[in-house]
This record gives structure tokens, C-alpha cells and sequence, in this order.
């Protein structure tokens, strides 16, 4: 019974180890997006004072900015445009969300001179019944 009571603990604190070293790598792992644009940013040359106003933020703003370690992938884009970076090396996301959106492109079809008749001319039905409808209900 006493031997049965030490498998179980040593179980569990191999268990407890195992949870927090996974925790611990996950913390590791985390991107501080804003320190990765501060960089960027100083590495570029470009003052802080012009890249807020192109964003149309404060300079107070900006070094706030730089604290937060979850800055929008859409911020991040913007001042990679302003100062000529890419961050799809630094922040995996970003590479994720461009793939998505390549996917997602839409796909149009060149109609013939017929086909943009026949939805000219149904457009242009539609459009009169509902002027007559709301003939009618104007009293």
C-alpha cells in the first residue's frame, strides 16, 4: 500500500512537470508583435514622430504601441508598408492570413455582349416595378 501511494505521486509530479514545461515553452514561443515593430521601425531609419502621422496616431501612442505584445496583424501590415518591411519572416500569422486570403480570391467570368443585355435589360425591369410599387404605396 505505501509503495502504491509513492507511484502515485511520483506520477503525478512527473504529470505536473510535463504540464509546466509545455506552458513554459508556449510562453517562449509567444511573439511580442509590438517589440518586433519597434525594431523594424528603428532598424528602418524612419522617425516615429512621421509613422504616426501617416497612421494617423500619437508619438505617445507609438512607444504604447511597442509595449503591447498582441498588436493587430493589420497595424503590423500598415507600418510594414510605411517603412518598406516585410514581417511575414518575424510574425507567422501574418503568413497564414496571406494564404487565406489568396484562397479566398474571387473569380469573374467575362460575359458575352448578350448576357450583359439579357442582365441590363432584367435590371432595368426590376428597376421599373419597383418604382411602381412605390407609386402605389406613396398615398
Amino acid at each position: 500500500m505505501f509503495f502504491t501511494n509513492i507511484n502515485i505521486v511520483s506520477q503525478l509530479c512527473v504529470l505536473l512537470v510535463i504540464y509546466f514545461s509545455r506552458i513554459s515553452i508556449q510562453i517562449c514561443v509567444m511573439q511580442h508583435r509590438g517589440e518586433i515593430v519597434k525594431k523594424a521601425i528603428y532598424q528602418s531609419g524612419m522617425s516615429i514622430t512621421l509613422i504616426a502621422k501617416k497612421i494617423g496616431k500619437s508619438r505617445r501612442w507609438m512607444y504604447q504601441m511597442f509595449e503591447n505584445n498582441n498588436v493587430s496583424l493589420d497595424l503590423v501590415l500598415e507600418i510594414g508598408q510605411i517603412i518598406h518591411y516585410d514581417f511575414t519572416d518575424e510574425i507567422r500569422e501574418i503568413n497564414y492570413t496571406k494564404v487565406n486570403l489568396q484562397d479566398n480570391q474571387p473569380t469573374y467570368v467575362k460575359l458575352g455582349s448578350e448576357e450583359v443585355e439579357f442582365w441590363k435589360n432584367k435590371y432595368l425591369l426590376l428597376l421599373e416595378e419597383y418604382n411602381e410599387l412605390l407609386k402605389k404605396t406613396d398615398i
